[in-house]
Parts: C-alpha cells; structure tokens; sequence
C-alpha cells in the first residue's frame, strides 16, 4: 500500500509507505500473553488490531485491547474507519475517555474487577507523540490500579474473615459511639499528625506554640487529628489531640493505648478495627465505616440506620486521618509526619511505641541500626533535598495520597524528610502562621439518637442475620430441601462468609455447582453463628 504520509499538528502519525504492513510487524513482535490489557494510544486507522485480537484468541482468551484516542478529530477517524467487527468484539473497546478515574472506572465496567494481572502498551502508530505525557500518565494508573486490585484481594484473602468479625462485635458499640458525621471542626484549620520520623521536629515546634496541656487545649486556634500509632508521642509532650484515628484490625497497635484511659481523648474508630482498642480510651468515640469489600451485608446495615458514615478505603490509618480531616473542616488541612520514608535508626517518631521497643532492646548484640532497612528499599530524595530510605509499599501509599489529595488546595505539607507527597510544603513558620488563623464557625456535635433505640435495632438486625446463617445451614445439611434459586439467594445473601475465600476474594462470583465450595461455605457456618449469639449488647 503506498500513498502520502498521515500527518497531523507537524507530526507523522503513518507512513506513506505501507503502514498495515508496518503495524502487523509490529503485532508480530508483541509478546502475548493471558490476563492482559493491551492499552493502544492513538489507533487512527486500526491498522493491526485484527491480527492482535486474532492471537489474543489463540493465545490468551482472558486478554483484551484498550485503544484511547486524545484528540477529538482523531477519535471521530477511528470510529469512521475502525472495522465494525473489530468494534463489536468482546475483547475491545475505543474511548475518548481521558480521566484517569473515568477510565478505571470504565475498565471495570467492560471487562470486570480482577480481569487483568498485567498492562503492555502497543503503539501501533505515531499518534501517541501528541498526548505522550497523558497516555503514560493513564496507563501507569490503569497499571497501579491493577496490582491494588491485587494486593487489596490478598489482603482480603488473609484479613477479610477478622474485618466482619470485628465490624458485627463493634456494632455494640453504636449504643455509646456516634457517627463521625456527627462531629463538625467547621472551619478551623486541623494539623494532621502521621507517625513518621520527621514529626519529632514538630512536635517540637507545637510545644513552642504554648498549646500543651489539656486546659490548653481549649484555647488552641486550630484543632490537631492524630493517627493511633503518635497517639504516645504526643501525650509524652503533655499535648493533647482532638481525635486520634484508629484503623487497624489486628493487635499490633494496642500497645499505642497502653496508660491511655486517664486522659479523655477523643476517638474515630473504623468499624472493623480491632474491638479492644475502643475500651483502652476514655473520651468521645466516634464511628466510621471503610468497606474492604462490597458485601451485600454493609446494604442490610445501611437499611436498618445502623452503618457510621462511609470513608473510602485507602488502606494507611495516614491517608484515612487526611480524608476524615477533609469531611470534619471546610478550613486548611496542614499535614506532618506522613513520611513515607525512615532512617537507619528509625521508622517511627520518638516515644512511639515501635521506637521505644527498639530503645528497650538495644544493648551491645542488639544495635539501634538495623541492616534490614536496607533489604527491599531504596535511597530517595526528601522534601528537604536530603536523602530517605523507602520501599515499594510505602511508595505505592505515597503515590496513592497523591492521587487523592493532590486536587484539593486546601492541603498542605511541612517541609521534613518524608517523600513529596504532591502538595505545596510549607516552612514550619508558614505552616504555624496558618494555623494561628481562628475559624469563624462554631464547632458542632449533633445530638445523639437514643440509646434504647439503637440497642434494638442491633438485635433485631443479630437477629435477622442468625437466621439467614441458620436457613443456609439446613439447606446445606439437607435439613431443608429447598430448591436451587433459595439456596442462591442465601449464598449471595451471606456473602461475608466466602468473599475472603481466594477463589472469590476481589469480587469474583462464586461458582454454586462446586461442591468443594459449598463445603466450605458450610464451615464457615457455625463460627460465625457462635460470634453472633456470644455478642453482649
């Protein structure tokens, strides 16, 4: 095929000279393989793509093409000349969509969670030069959105058994703790406190500010958010926080609370956190929900009012302490000690309780400085300029907190030794010269539900669930002959009892035929009828 060159904006986007011959080489030279989106930047013409689906057929049925066209020209000469074959195909879909959450979004509609383990790039012609910045800035989110995917279902895997357990023992909880939607910090500016090494710097700084003590804390322009693990760290200084944030579902952080219960310190607690961790502190407690999974259990909680407030999941008590911040205030957010990063010497600030059992066991076999740090990490430059260790989970969540927060000016960082994080990092003095601005609006808390009331919706709702499980059970023994179509509905009803499986974890339906699963349905059956009738209410 010989004829004039393509070109558009003074560049060439095809060859005069051939360019389906071109493009199929190029199809020739992929490496196919199963469990992949293939992500085509500018397909023009489609030139190619009949010969990639052709060995994605043959070669991987569980592949799929992803072709993106930026300009709105190009994208009309794609959808006149692209084979209507190739567009009905199953495996392939053409958007304009150029967002990067519309098309995660978009990606998940068309094929499904879970469908892809990897993403490839095929550029099948020159267009991708006039967006290049753009198509790799989506496919490396279209890429991490992936191996979240992944490692949130691994995580689900491992913990999501522990999360519903912790969140149906919590639910006693509402007849003393109130949603976190009930409290408001109007529009006072909130210090966001992480438990990063460079937190020491200011912590420092705030006991200079004249803000200690807890008939201070009344007086302070601004109100302070802490996250579970620096709770120690601050009281340590005599500060007081006006919410600590506890997110953790297993027992590591309960040594954060130890000598706490003294000082009535406010808290926000995660529906599915560990249960112990509410009774360590006295002070107001407050509820809120991030669902690990969609369960069809969060709906029958949200029906009978008796879910908190839902936060989106972002898997670090860091970033959930920044995001309830945002809900709580209309005025600044100043962030600190969200690292990301640690030293050779430490991972935490001074006094948190990982820092301190470090100190209690250092003696001349056991070194402050530990060579593991250098095991999966990586020498990176700080805010400050000066070089950090990192690793690639702490990466992934910096990466992550960029992502959400980058977008609102309300947010700052102070400058230190953690990672970028994507916001505008201000001085200590800035940071304080902000904090000094008084909000205009009154806090608020709204006025609670009665007590009775929520301790009878709960057993009603304790109620309803153990009969659910005890329906599936005869079923499953054959107690109850029922047909196929309730055994279904109860299944689906009942999904916490298998979404944590790894055949079904990240919300792959499960297969009702397998008689191996529904054996392993029928185990779960009993533990979770037992928690449910040992729940003190």
């Amino acid at each position: 095929m010989q004829g004039r060159s393509f070109v558009h904006n003074g560049i060439t986007l095809l060859s005069g000279i051939d360019p389906v011959r071109r493009s199929e080489r190029i199809i020739e030279a992929v490496n196919v393989k199963d469990n992949t989106l293939y992500f085509c930047p500018s397909p023009l013409y489609g030139y190619g793509l009949e010969k990639l689906l052709s060995r994605l057929e043959m070669a991987a049925p569980n592949s799929a093409v992803l072709c993106i066209e930026a300009d709105s020209k190009l994208y009309e000469t794609a959808q006149e000349n692209i084979p209507l074959s190739i567009k009905q195909n199953k495996k392939f879909h053409l958007t304009n969509v150029c967002d990067q959450r519309q098309l995660v979004c978009l990606v998940s509609e068309k094929w499904g969670a879970m469908s892809f383990r990897y993403i490839e790039t095929v550029q099948l012609t020159g267009g991708w030069q006039l967006s290049g910045g753009l198509y790799n800035s989506l496919c490396d989110t279209l890429r991490r959105e992936i191996a979240v995917n992944w490692s949130n279902a691994l995580t689900l895997t491992k913990l999501g058994r522990l999360y519903i357990r912790n969140a149906l023992r919590n639910l006693s909880l509402l007849k003393s703790f109130q949603s976190i939607s009930n409290l408001s910090f109007a529009d006072s500016p909130v210090l966001v406190l992480g438990a990063g090494p460079s937190l020491d710097e200011i912590l420092q700084a705030i006991e200079g500010f004249g803000i200690k003590d807890k008939e201070n804390i009344t007086n302070r322009s601004f109100k302070i958010i802490c996250v579970d693990t620096c709770l120690r760290a601050l009281l340590d200084r005599n500060i007081i926080p006006d919410l600590v944030v506890i997110l953790e579902s297993q027992h590591w952080n309960i040594r954060d609370f130890f000598g706490c219960r003294a000082r009535e310190i406010p808290s926000a607690l995660d529906l599915s956190a560990l249960p112990a961790s509410a009774r360590l502190l006295s002070g107001d407690g407050y509820l809120f929900f991030t669902p690990w999974t969609q369960l069809n259990i969060f709906e029958r909680l949200k029906d009978a009012h008796l879910l908190p407030s839902v936060i989106s999941p972002l898997g670090s008590v860091g970033l959930t302490a920044v995001e309830l911040a945002k809900k709580l205030t209309c005025g600044k957010i100043i962030c600190a000690g969200i690292d990301f990063s640690f030293t050779q010497d430490q991972y935490h600030a001074r006094n948190a309780p990982g820092h301190l059992s470090k100190l209690k066991k250092q003696n001349r076999f056991n070194s402050m400085l530990s060579p593991s740090v250098f095991e999966n990490s990586s020498v990176v430059l700080s805010k400050s300029g000066k070089k950090a260790r990192t690793n690639q989970i702490m990466k992934n969540y910096r990466n992550l907190f960029e992502q959400e927060f980058s977008s609102d000016t309300r947010i700052f960082d102070i400058e230190g030794t953690g990672l970028p994080l994507g916001i505008k990092t201000l001085s200590l003095k800035e940071a304080f010269e902000l904090l000094k601005t008084k909000g205009q609006e009154k806090e608020r808390k709204k006025e609670r539900r009665l007590m009775d009331e929520d301790g009878k919706k709960i057993k009603i709702f304790l109620e309803s669930e153990k009969n659910r499980l005890e329906n599936l059970k005869a079923i499953l023994t054959g107690e109850d002959e029922s047909d196929n179509k309730k055994l279904s509905i109860l299944i689906d009803e009942c999904d916490y009892l298998w979404a944590h499986f790894p055949d079904c974890s990240g919300g792959r339906k499960p297969n009702l035929e397998d008689l191996s699963y529904l054996k392993r349905v029928r185990i779960e059956i009993d533990p979770m009828l037992k928690l449910l009738e040992g729940l003190e209410l």
